[in-house]
Order: structure tokens, then C-alpha cells, then sequence
């Protein structure tokens, strides 16, 4: 177990991270700042000139920024903050190690935080961790707990023009909620209050790995929350006590759904919550629609139950809740009536999420896909391309283009065509187009009226423009 970081001798030195930017790193560094410390940085992508407004709004901040040259590490008094998958070349780095400053990984500063905070709800699962993250600090937030919330997303509860990338909270409360990975293996870092388990799904490691360092995130916790209705998170509850489940179709669930009451529309769904402990009812409504987002909130409210919330009062704050950036945001509908959705799909569970709630309501389904990366494309291409052929119908059509490629000496010998040429194998409609810009064309001659466009992938900021600049294009 790590040492917990006292968070008042955190502004006793200075800090600086590498990637200041990404969607781990900067969540971490408003912590930080909004803690009183100093904190610098650089990013890949200022210097390549990407998504300019962040860094700009992270300047505004007071943060100070530099070029990605090793500049910006001046003294052995800084903390270097950089990922465990940055090379030792790193300018940062190695001027880092020149100088003798201490290093962390963005997952153990993460664990060091968390750990420190005297209440601590971790969430934990293949998927869904986000956004359960984002409803469960909110619900928190609303019960007057006044959370630390650190997200893997923009949280649009908090986002303004005065933040616009507002993915961490910053509160006085003693309370942390965060979302905690498991495909680095760092679930293992953390000691939460309360460990919220999602779901178990083949991802980054073997189901073995997986049910061996999810049944240890269960086993260091105060109290378990549980998904029964999957079956790979339910088969560890024997193990592991004091717990709770939650479940849309599980009946020995304490918090679940009436059967029958469930309402989906195309951006919201509705359900009738039971709480089996005393048998009350409480009518739900949120404002992000698909099956997957009511188990997510059914998560965050066993979450915030096992926190001390009353059941009643989670349910009451989910009705405003906001819902995440680039988790099925609806950017807009054009003037002939194609809605445009921007989505964070990039593994076959999350694309699968969001194709299901697509298809629950009519119209065709236009799915651009920009894989995340060449080798993630070798590891999950089948079960993508399964997924696509399996959950879209001979109406609708998958458009992918290149990987997201930002340098470096990956194997990119094998691409998109490949899965291009699985989904068809496998029943599915499909076009491989190279060039992103060249997609944007190609959707614009393909959609029709009352077409739904949605635009997937993860790693790459840039997607959120190519959304809104599609939309502004279509009739």
C-alpha cells in the first residue's frame, strides 16, 4: 500500500506533469491546484497544435505550460507525474533523472489522494466507470457531502464557459469518488470505503487476472457494491462480506427495478427503483437513455446507499443529472432532421452500449469508428467487428478510417480494412474510407432524414470537433 499523501503539505513543493492534458492526467492536476499547489506541465498535443482551447484554459488557470522538450523541469524539488507507459527518452524524463526528482504514476498519485481522504468510494468494472462515477459524485454533491470527484470525463453538471473541460470537482468535504483501472493492474493501489464493482469483461488482461484483482478491490473495502445481473461480477460476492447488489433483472438485488416499469426514449429512460430492504418504491428518471445507463444508475445509488444516502434522496438528485462529455452526447440535429452524437465507444462492451440504444428506437444508424490505435485494433478486431456486423441491421452502415497514430514505432501493418472486411465476413455493411476528413464527405452524401449519426472513438480530443464540424455540414 502506498503512503497516503497529507493533502496540507501538498503545497510544499512544486509538481509537473508529462501529458498534462489527457483525459488521466488532467482530472489529477485541478486536484492538485485547486489543493494550493504549483503545478506545470506539458503535452504531446500543444505542441502539435491539438485541441488549443484546453491548454489555454488550463494557462487561465495558472497553470504554466511548457514545450514537451525537458524545459520545463528546472529543480530536484518537482514531482515528475508521467504515465507508466512513458519512455525513458522523454525529454521530461530524462531531465528529471538528471536532476534527481522524485517520479509517480498518475495511478499511484491517484491511489496517494484517494487513500488520504477520510470517506472513499471507488468504482471499479469493465466499463460504465465513468459515468457512475460522474452520477455517484453528483448524487453526493446534491446529499451536501461536498466530494472530491475525479473523472475520466468531462462531468457537464460542472462544465461551463469558465470550465470547460471539467472533468475533476474539487471539495472540502472528505469525501473522494473516482473511477480506478484495472488494465494497468493499479485497482490494487487503492483502499476504498466503499468498492463499487460494474462488471468483469475481457479487455486489457485474462479473465483470470481480472476476477483475481477485482475480488481483491472487494476484499480491502469497507462494504461491496455488487452488479448481480452480470454474471462474472456476482459469481465473486460469496467470497466477500459485508456487500450490497443492485440488478435491473436480478431479483435478490436490495436495489432493483419493478418489472415492467421501465420507460426508454431516445435520450432519457425512466423506471420505477424498489429498495427489496423495506420494499419502497421510488420513480426514477435520467437523462441518459439505454438500459446500461439504468444499471448505471442503479450502481450509483447502491453506491451513495452504502455511503449513508438515503435511497430516496440518490433517486431525486439523478433527475438532474447531466450526463458526460462525449458519453452519447447529442451534439445537435440538423435542419433536415440527422442528429449527430458524439460517443466514447472504443471497446467491444461500450460500442455494443451504445449501438443496443440506438437501435432501441427507429431510424437508421450511421456509425463512424476511429479505433484508438493500431495495437488495440490487433487485440479486440474480431469481437469489434462481431459486434458491429451483430447489433446493426442491413439498413445501417460502419464507417471506419485510419487508427489514431501520434508517432512512435508501433506495428501498424494491419488497420482498419481489416475489420472492415470482419464485418462484412460477418454479415454487416461496412466501408473502409483512410482519411478522417474524407469520412466527414462520405457521411454527408450517405445521410438521410431522420438518419442518426454517431462518431466513436476514444484517445483522441479531436473527435468532438469532427462531430460538430459533420453536423454544421449536413442539410
Amino acid at each position: 500500500m502506498l503512503t497516503a499523501i497529507n493533502m496540507t503539505d501538498l503545497t510544499s513543493h512544486p509538481w509537473f506533469f508529462c501529458g498534462i492534458g489527457g483525459s488521466g492526467m488532467l482530472p489529477l492536476a485541478l486536484i492538485l491546484r485547486g489543493a494550493g499547489a504549483e503545478v506545470a506541465g506539458s503535452d504531446r498535443s500543444r505542441d502539435q497544435g491539438r485541441t488549443p482551447e484546453k491548454f489555454a484554459w488550463l494557462e487561465s488557470l495558472g497553470f504554466v505550460l511548457h514545450p514537451q522538450d525537458g524545459s520545463g523541469i528546472t529543480s530536484a524539488a518537482q514531482t515528475l507525474v508521467a504515465s507508466a507507459a512513458v519512455e525513458d527518452t522523454v525529454p521530461e524524463v530524462v531531465r528529471a533523472r538528471e536532476l534527481g526528482c522524485p517520479r509517480m504514476t498518475r495511478a499511484e498519485l491517484l491511489a496517494a489522494l484517494f487513500n488520504a481522504a477520510p470517506a472513499r468510494i471507488a468504482i471499479g468494472g469493465t466499463s460504465g466507470k465513468s459515468t457512475v462515477t460522474g452520477m455517484t459524485g453528483w448524487i453526493m454533491d446534491q446529499a451536501g457531502r461536498d466530494p472530491t470527484i475525479m473523472n475520466g470525463a468531462v462531468m457537464k453538471n460542472y462544465a461551463g464557459s469558465d470550465a470547460p473541460f471539467a472533468s475533476a470537482r474539487v471539495g472540502k468535504g472528505g469525501l473522494f469518488v473516482s473511477e480506478v483501472d484495472e488494465s494497468d493492474g493499479s485497482i490494487a493501489l487503492y483502499r476504498p470505503s466503499v468498492s463499487v464493482l460494474l462488471n468483469v469483461s475481457l479487455d486489457h488482461k485474462s479473465m483470470e487476472e481480472l476476477r483475481a484483482l477485482f475480488g481483491d478491490f472487494l476484499r480491502v473495502c469497507d462494504i461491496g457494491v455488487i452488479n448481480l445481473d452480470d454474471p462474472e461480477a456476482a459469481a465473486l460476492v460469496a467470497e466477500y462480506t459485508p456487500w450490497l447488489g443492485y440488478g435491473i433483472t436480478n431479483r435478490e438485488a436490495e436495489i432493483g427495478v419493478v418489472e415492467g416499469s421501465i420507460v426508454e426514449d431516445p435520450f432519457s429512460i425512466s423506471a420505477t427503483v424498489i429498495d427489496r430492504r423495506d420494499a419502497s418504491h421510488h420513480d426514477l428518471r435520467v437523462g441518459v437513455p439505454g438500459r446500461h445507463n439504468l444499471s448505471n444508475a442503479l450502481a450509483a445509488i447502491t453506491a451513495a446507499c452504502a455511503a449513508g444516502v438515503p435511497v430516496a434522496d440518490a433517486v431525486a438528485a439523478l433527475a438532474s443529472y447531466a450526463g458526460l462529455a462525449r458519453r452519447f452526447d447529442v451534439i445537435g440535429t440538423s435542419p433536415s432532421g440527422i442528429t449527430v452524437i458524439d460517443d466514447f465507444g472504443h471497446n467491444p462492451e461500450k460500442c455494443a452500449a451504445t449501438l443496443t440504444t440506438l437501435k432501441a428506437q427507429p431510424g437508421r444508424v450511421i456509425a463512424f469508428f476511429q479505433p484508438h490505435g493500431y495495437g488495440p485494433l490487433r487485440q479486440m478486431g474480431h469481437e469489434l467487428a462481431e459486434t458491429f456486423a451483430r447489433l446493426l441491421g442491413p439498413e445501417d452502415i460502419t464507417i471506419l478510417c485510419d487508427p489514431v497514430y501520434f508517432g512512435g514505432t508501433v506495428d501498424r501493418s494491419e488497420g482498419s480494412e481489416r475489420i472492415v472486411g470482419l464485418i462484412e465476413a460477418a454479415g454487416g455493411k461496412a466501408e473502409y474510407v483512410p482519411a478522417r476528413e474524407d469520412c466527414a464527405q462520405r457521411i454527408v452524401e450517405l445521410a438521410n432524414p431522420g438518419d442518426r449519426v454517431v462518431i466513436m472513438g476514444a484517445r483522441d480530443d479531436t473527435l468532438t470537433l469532427f462531430a460538430k464540424d459533420l453536423l454544421a455540414r449536413l442539410p
